[in-house]
């Protein structure tokens, strides 16, 4: 009697709450986007016409990049041998022998795109308004600023800002905007280093490129001759002050090595890195991919449409 029971209420519950087919059909699926193919057509068509004003308001850029790969670096010679004698003293006055030496290729990469690098780069060359206020490039008329952010003639700048920033780009929007245009690529197998700048301009490109790579070069060749002057000097000092004959041999050394290193750098311009395929000026704008934008456009008015049409009819039927 019980199992009866149990048996009546099973049936009734399952007549109360018919199972429910989550499967979907893929034919119905398909029958509802017909339906709903106006809807979809038009979508897409509105994605597709934003897509290309997008694509076409996008000013062109151009990319110039040069090869560079490291200087070889001076070697110490016999000075390797001192280091368990007297590497002491040499690391006080900044002398680097044997083990000591660092990665001048690494802390050039490093030095290049840091925060005083580049606002000294920008303020030597006078380019912040070819960064920050270059509305297109025309082949004929060349730069055209935004005249509601710069104002050519008076080389005056017009932006309008909240405080605490001013019409003029401080150093930090400069460096924030420099470090988007400037690409480092190494490659891990030849040590082979990339160095490319995207602008409006292809002319303005290849010429901020040379003069990175004329500017690092040279930073790091006046880095090393303080250096070495410093630890000269220190040295020189070392060498007043002592009488022990062994001890003044291993100083004499030491000075000469400094002196090596100003007289190379001072005669070598390509001191940091050497330039093996220089910088041209790009005939082929880098981005944007207009071609890509409007295909992108297509393919989301698609999908998005598509969802519209195949929600609204399952929306209906639940109604």
């Amino acid at each position: 009697m019980k199992t009866d029971l149990r048996t009546q209420s099973s049936e009734l519950e399952q007549n109360r709450y018919p199972p429910v087919d989550d499967e979907i059909d893929l034919g119905e699926l398909l029958s509802v986007i017909w339906r709903g193919k106006w809807i979809i057509a038009v979508i897409t068509f509105l994605f597709v016409l934003l897509s290309v004003i997008f694509a076409l308001k996008q000013p062109n850029l151009y990319r110039s990049e040069v090869l560079l790969a490291p200087a070889e670096a001076k070697s110490n010679g016999g000075l390797s041998a001192l280091a368990g004698q007297f590497g002491g003293l040499a690391s006080l006055a900044g002398v680097n022998i044997g083990g000591q030496s660092t990665n001048k290729t690494q802390l050039a990469l490093e030095v290049l795109k840091s925060r005083k690098f580049v606002a000294s780069f920008i303020e030597k060359h006078n380019i912040l308004p070819d960064l920050m206020a270059v509305e297109s490039w025309d082949i004929d008329k060349g730069v055209l600023y935004d005249p509601e952010v710069y104002d050519s003639s008076s080389k005056k700048w017009l932006r309008d800002v909240e405080a605490p920033r001013i019409a003029k780009p401080s150093d930090q929007e400069a460096y924030k905007i420099f470090s988007d245009l400037i690409l480092l690529k190494t490659n891990k197998e030849t040590a082979m280093i990339t160095l490319s700048i995207v602008h409006q301009s292809p002319l303005i490109a290849k010429q901020w490129v040379n003069w990175l790579v004329k500017d690092i070069n040279k930073e790091m060749r006046d880095r090393d001759v303080v250096e070495a002057q410093k630890s000269a000097d220190f040295l020189s000092k070392q060498l007043e002050d002592t009488k022990i004959a062994d001890i003044r041999i291993i100083l004499y050394k030491l000075i000469e090595e400094q002196a090596k290193t100003i007289m190379f750098a001072s005669v070598r311009d390509e001191y940091a890195f050497k330039t093996i395929d220089p910088a041209l000026v790009p005939e082929v704008r880098d981005s944007p991919k207009r071609t890509l934008i409007v295909i992108l456009g297509f393919a989301l008015g698609l999908v998005f449409s598509c969802m519209i049409v195949i929600l609204k009819h399952y929306i209906r039927i639940k109604d």
